[in-house]
């Protein structure tokens, strides 16, 4: 088979790669730093890349010809993934194309738990075997941890067994013992190690990988790292790496498997080298993540919760060796993947309703865990219901001209002066802005909404006599930032096409909302508090956020963000078996809402894409917002 060389600049990173493989799946085999969106379908427009026009003349594809502008097309820009290598190339990956270090939500609601893992440490001191005491070594090690500890029908591994000789004698009969679940010995260590016990807590998001070091014996959080989801490369969303998966190469499954598992390990390397800690002393793991992301990490064809009635392959939570999966920990600790939920609600939102301890209040309370994929939970220790909202990845940047993730150099706060129409923003490092990422997307809408740039249904208000405003081959666009003041090179702006796709992504969680409030038979004044947990809710302005309508109008008093949340709910399983106890209780008991097959959904949902709501009485403080600021609209919808 015919090979080529690729070097991308400016790295200088050189390939071999095989004749016919897109420039796309080329810079995946260099580890080359790519934004993907649409997985390489030539839909999102992220993947630009520059090749010297006057030796490549590879025709354009119906995909380059919609998004790039003749200007590009000019100075050589290409989408990368509809390049198909013919011969050696040279390719130079813009700034604008990378996706560069992303701010990520670690940090979460830090809710107490009574101290008590599955992982327990006994130092014990053995008599040596003699004439008159000839028992073995494993019956003298057993027989003393019954006589010390109370610990009866203990197991022991073959792992452990064929070194047990050796061991007991160069330590001198002094160990240390530690023991899974008060029944399974996972590990015996020379000497006192007592003080030594670490576990670790991974949450596995759609856009996100969150890890965090635990010492067993305090309870205490060690470190913490975060890193991209390296899946991100084969689709943004769920629902693009699971049709990935269920392509014709029956690998593929493993293909998406494989780079998580490795960025796990990384984080755990990265984790220990910063601790002085031995990954042989990490004894347990909880992971969650939703439904997809678990079965990924699991290997489990997720293919079915792509088609009604989305079911997953495994709704209960699971424990599976270190070996099982790869996972860098002591090779004979455990793994725990906390119990699903159903369709796309999975261990991630049984870990927020941990963390919240939304299951015991006695008032309702809502949370919502905004991402590619948004959770909404509503109810009490009473009765909980649950639903997956799919807002996409608009506001991660996706299908958003200059949209991009919260990255070096994203806006991410914006006002707008009411009277001149100029942007002042605030960019993640206050660099020279090449983008606006999510925060700054909610806060433009808002803005734009309250300075009457765009009215009650989102359209541009052609009416508005400022060059901010002007007509593209998008549609009418509004300028944020001129030229001169980006690190592109060319204007920032937030076209009509980019309101639609937003108002789109709030209308399905708000809709998420509503039909949930709906089931349960209660309004807005009976809920007590609302929860915004997720790295993109960390850093929104949840006053902006209830003006568009991505959640309804309750008042913001009652609304706490708090973080990762998932995070938490994961950490509190590693130290807390009544923790463990209570997620699997938690994910039978939830009633889950298939929004899809509500009568009402497309009303609602249709009724949401409205600036905040079709309906205004169900948003008072926004209304007398806009009758004040003079943005009240003149005409309702008919139907609402």
């Amino acid at each position: 088979m015919t090979t080529h060389e690729v070097i991308f600049q400016p790295e200088g990173i050189r390939v071999k790669i095989h004749d016919k493989t897109t420039v796309y799946d080329a810079a995946r085999h260099a580890g080359i730093d790519f934004v993907s969106i649409c997985g390489g379908k030539g839909t999102c427009c992220k993947c630009k890349i520059r090749i010297n026009p006057e030796k490549f003349t590879q025709p354009l594809t119906e995909s380059e010809k919609k998004c790039l502008t003749p200007e590009e097309i000019m100075n050589g820009i290409r989408l990368a993934c509809q390049i198909k290598i013919e011969n050696n190339l040279i390719v130079h990956v813009p700034q604008s194309s990378r996706t560069g270090k992303q701010r990520l939500q670690v940090e979460g609601i830090k809710t107490p738990v009574d101290l008590d893992p599955m992982i327990h440490k006994y130092t014990i001191h053995l008599s040596k075997p003699t004439l008159e005491d000839p028992r073995s070594d494993l019956d003298r090690l057993l027989d003393e941890l019954e006589k010390k500890h109370n610990l009866t029908n203990i197991k022991m591994r073959y792992d452990l067994l064929k070194d047990l000789g050796p061991l007991l004698r160069n330590s001198k009969w002094n160990i240390t013992v530690t023991i899974w679940n008060k029944n399974q010995i996972i590990a015996i260590e020379s000497g006192d190690t007592t003080h030594r016990s670490y576990g670790f807590s991974f949450d596995i998001g759609t856009t996100k990988l969150a890890a965090y070091l635990l010492n067993m014996i305090t309870g205490e959080v060690v470190a913490v790292d975060s890193a991209m989801n390296p899946q991100i490369q084969y689709g943004e969303d769920i629902i693009s790496r699971i049709n990935y998966i269920c392509s014709d190469n029956a690998e593929n499954s493993t293909v998406l498997q494989k780079p998580l598992i490795k960025k796990v390990n990384d984080l755990i390397d990265g984790l220990c080298e910063k601790t002085g800690i031995a990954f042989e002393e990490i004894y347990e793991m909880t992971a969650v993540g939703n439904t997809a992301m678990h079965h990924i990490f699991l290997n489990l064809n997720p293919s079915h919760l792509a088609l009604a009635p989305y079911t997953p392959v495994i709704r209960r939570g699971i424990n599976l060796t270190p070996k099982d999966l790869g996972i860098k920990i002591n090779p004979l600790g455990n793994i725990y993947c906390l119990p699903v939920i159903a369709g796309y609600n999975g261990s991630d939102n049984v870990a927020v309703i941990l963390a919240t301890e939304l299951y015991e209040k006695d008032e309702i309370c809502m949370a919502m865990d905004i991402g590619t994929n948004t959770e909404v939970v509503l109810g009490n220790k009473e009765k909980i219901l649950v639903c997956s909202c799919a807002s996409g990845p608009a506001f991660e940047g996706a299908s958003i001209k200059h949209g991009m993730r919260a990255t070096s150099g994203a806006i991410e706060r914006i006002q707008i002066d009411p009277e001149t129409f100029m942007s002042d923003y605030k960019t993640i490092d206050e660099i020279t802005p090449r983008g606006i990422c999510g925060s700054g997307i909610v806060d433009v809408i808002a803005e734009m909404f309250k300075v009457g740039i765009i009215d009650h249904t989102g359209k541009m208000n052609k009416t508005i006599t400022s060059d901010l405003l002007r007509k593209s081959t998008d549609g009418y666009e509004f300028i944020l930032a001129r030229a001169n003041e980006t690190a592109i090179g060319k204007d920032i702006t937030i076209t009509q096409k980019d309101v639609r796709q937003l108002t789109l992504a709030k209308a399905a969680m708000h809709t998420g909302a509503v039909l949930l409030m709906e089931e349960l038979g209660v309004t807005e004044s009976d809920i007590d508090k609302v929860f915004i947990a997720g790295a993109f809710g960390n850093y929104i302005d949840v006053a902006n956020a209830r003006f568009i309508g991505m959640y309804p109008e309750i008042e913001l008093s009652k609304v706490k963000t708090v973080g990762n949340a998932a995070g938490t709910g994961a950490r509190m399983v590693l130290l807390s078996k009544t923790m463990r106890t209570l997620a699997e209780t938690i994910s039978q008991k939830i009633k889950y809402v298939e929004l899809a097959a509500k009568d009402n959904f497309q009303s609602v949902y249709l009724n949401s894409t409205y600036l905040p709501y079709a309906d205004l009485t169900r948003y008072p403080a926004a209304s007398k917002l806009l009758k004040e600021l003079g943005r009240f609209p003149e005409k309702l919808p008919h139907k609402f």
